[in-house]
């Protein structure tokens, strides 16, 4: 026995510690791994019972630079401050620690609690100053052999980087050629296709949900690395996948060595440890451009970052003015406030969602308010820009034609190409499937059955494949007939027709201003009269100046003689509010404050016109024909007003003449009574119960 080694500790349980720092080294270098359970026989050779002797093998494959992910040194440290352990058996120093910190922390408790630690050279017992001297020792050389390490594999990974040799996963749309030590497109012709298509996408739509929307609605996949196999699949478009491809750098042709860096933080008094990507490439250590082949350029991989930054929503700088977006106010994100230069942002209010650009002031610390320093409503200011728009814009007609119709087949061709690999790749593995069975040995019914299953379902992902691809050519018009090629040239010829077409939509006619305008100021004047003064800045760097008139808080008396014309003539002929609104509408006649009719506004400028409900003549509720109105056969069959309009709605009654802004009138024959029975045997029942509860 040692003579460091009393009864007291022998009283005790002998704690085996075992570490390895990775789970290669933990089944390549199995003999380390067997020095260190050999250690148990020292431990009874020193005296310890078997029974009494604890193996803690929990942080095998965990590195010793922390204690935060190694549950067993933690159960050990447990263990000693309890009282429980009277020796601690480790190979070595290092193998219990790599860092001071954690090594000096333990020996503090080996110390205070009386526990031998002893390796295959001897044993120390740490409240012994001579012994906690030459423990510390070790733990300081064994941290510093550490950082040696790092320094030396750190050094050759960085020194082979810089020739671009050493290896990185590849990207989706490249594979590593090992014989010449570079990347190389994927021979796959269905994965350089989809990834080609989400840099095309980009450049039109200008966002990344856009790409991701354009193959969803076209049910497209994107290509991705199986994460357990490293195989490549076609998988569902998603965000987080187009955004990868969109920000590496590795598509551009670069070798990109650094591009991220370990940060570390106090959380709620916990260390985190965590990766941030640099967005900025002089920031990355290694950075070789045109190292293999790319599918966009540099520069093209520059503007797409600063495109992505524009996107982004938080607004920290003047620059962001966000993706284009569905929403009236066509000038969202290109709108700045002439008086303090902020981005303005947009804001809908009422029920229609009037849209308003408003300059937000923060919010005042000590009062806790908050004020707009300018707010103009959107509805003018998108009007005048728009038409400075279409008049700047006369395109060659013939020429933009051609372009129009050869860039739509183009991306239809593209998309045809997509489903036809899609539906080959199923075809082959079909055909594979097919192989394997027949290959098989039939009497081998265990094999069998399960190869012929697997080919049934290859062959039912072929025909899905094919009815989707067949509706898809239906749907997104796959391929142009010369008709379609025909109305194409004559759209291209006329962009205001192709602008108020009801299938364009806010955020494509946004995308359209912002290829030709950079920003718009807008700035209030007062003199000579209330107006917005419109700044227009070009893409070329020329300045349009406009002025708008203002509304103010009303705005009504803007209203034309041609609106309060026919308002007055449909009030005339009896049409209730809404259904004025409804034929005004119609007729193309513009709201005053360019809101969408109805029958509130159509309330407000009757009012102003001194149109009252008693003083218009009331309509007659029968005709000399026998025709009754909506009142007469309300009357007539003994319901209130709400209830025959919500029969008009259910098709139980039926206008024999008038209806879409225009009086209606009904006929209560027979067949009309007959088929109104049920409902009014309830009306009636009702109404009895309601005169008997209210004589």
């Amino acid at each position: 026995m040692n003579d460091k080694i009393q009864v007291i500790h022998l009283e005790r349980e002998a704690a085996v510690y075992l570490r390895q720092s990775t789970l290669k080294q933990v089944f390549e270098h199995r003999e380390s791994t067997a020095r260190q359970y050999g250690l148990r026989e020292r431990a009874v050779a020193l005296g310890w019972p078997v029974d009494r002797v604890k193996v803690i093998d929990d942080d095998l494959g965990r590195s010793g630079a922390e204690v935060e992910r190694r549950e067993g040194f933690k159960q050990l440290a447990k263990d000693v401050s309890e009282g429980r352990v009277g020796a601690i058996f480790a190979l070595e120093v290092s193998r219990l620690a790599r860092s001071c910190a954690d090594w000096h922390h333990l020996l503090d408790l080996c110390g205070i609690a009386d526990v031998v630690i002893a390796d295959e050279q001897g044993c120390y017992r740490p409240r012994d100053y001579n012994d906690r001297l030459l423990l510390g020792l070790k733990g300081q050389m064994s941290e510093a052999e550490l950082h040696w390490m790092r320094l030396r594999l750190q050094g050759g990974k960085v020194s082979k980087a810089r020739r671009g040799e050493l290896y990185r996963p590849p990207a989706a749309g490249y594979v590593w050629d090992r014989a010449t030590g570079r990347l190389r497109l994927d021979p796959d012709a269905q994965v350089q296709g989809a990834v080609r298509l989400i840099f095309e996408r980009f450049r039109v739509d200008g966002s990344m949900m856009g790409v991701v929307r354009y193959f969803v609605r076209r049910g497209l996949a994107m290509p991705a690395h199986d994460l357990r196999t490293g195989e490549m699949r076609m998988v569902p478009a998603s965000q987080c996948r187009a955004l990868s491809i969109l920000r590496n750098p590795t598509y551009a042709g670069a070798y990109v060595y650094g591009r991220s860096e370990q940060c570390t933080r106090l959380v709620e008094g916990r260390v985190e440890r965590r990766a941030v990507t640099l967005a900025d490439p002089c920031a990355w250590k290694i950075c070789l451009r045109d190292h293999h082949p790319a599918y966009i350029t540099w520069e093209e991989y520059m503007a797409n970052q600063r495109k992505l930054a524009e996107n982004r929503t938080n607004h920290k700088t003047v620059d962001q003015r966000g993706a284009a977006r569905e929403g009236l106010a066509l000038l969202q994100g290109l709108a700045l406030c002439g008086r303090c230069g902020r981005r303005m942002r947009v804001h809908y209010q009422g029920r229609h969602g009037q849209a308003q650009y408003q300059c937000p002031v923060p919010i005042d610390p000590q009062t806790g308010n908050a004020t707009n320093c300018l707010s103009v409503s959107s509805a003018l200011i998108d009007e005048a820009v728009v038409k400075v728009f279409l008049d700047a814009v006369q395109p060659a007609e013939v020429e933009v034609g051609l372009q129009v119709v050869r860039e739509v087949e183009r991306q239809s061709a593209e998309v045809e190409r997509q489903w036809t690999l899609r539906v080959d790749r199923a075809r082959y593995e079909a055909g594979l499937a097919e192989r394997r069975y027949k290959a098989v040995d039939p009497d081998n019914r265990v094999i069998a059955r399960t190869l012929e299953k697997e080919w049934n379902d290859k062959l039912g992902e072929v025909e899905r494949l094919e009815r989707e691809h067949g509706e898809a050519q239906r749907r997104d018009g796959l391929v142009i007939e010369e008709s379609e090629r025909a109305r194409i040239m004559e759209l291209a010829k006329d962009l205001p027709r192709v602008w108020n077409a009801a299938t364009t939509t806010h955020a494509e006619r946004k995308n359209l201003l912002r290829m030709l305008i950079r920003e718009v100021s807008l700035r209030p004047v007062d003199v000579p009269a209330k107006m917005t003064k419109v700044r227009v800045l070009w893409q070329t760097g020329v300045v349009s100046e406009l002025t708008v008139e203002r509304l103010g808080r009303s705005g009504w008396d803007r209203s034309s003689v041609e609106v309060e014309e026919a308002i007055a003539e449909l009030f005339a002929a009896g049409l209730s509010d809404e259904e004025i609104a409804v034929e005004v509408k119609r007729r193309g006649l513009l709201h005053p404050r360019r809101w969408h009719w109805g029958g509130h506004s159509v309330r407000v400028l009757r009012l102003r016109q001194s149109l009252h409900r008693d003083a218009r003549k009331p309509s007659p509720e029968r005709r000399s024909d026998g025709l009754l109105s909506l009142r007469g056969a309300a009357r007539r069959l003994g319901v209130s007003l709400p209830t025959v309009r919500h029969w008009i709605e259910k098709g139980l009654l039926t206008p024999a003449e008038g209806g879409k802004g225009l009086p209606r009138w009904f006929i209560l024959d027979t067949p009309t009574l007959e088929r109104l029975k049920p409902v009014l045997g309830k009306a009636a029942a009702r109404i009895s119960r309601l005169r008997s509860s209210h004589p």
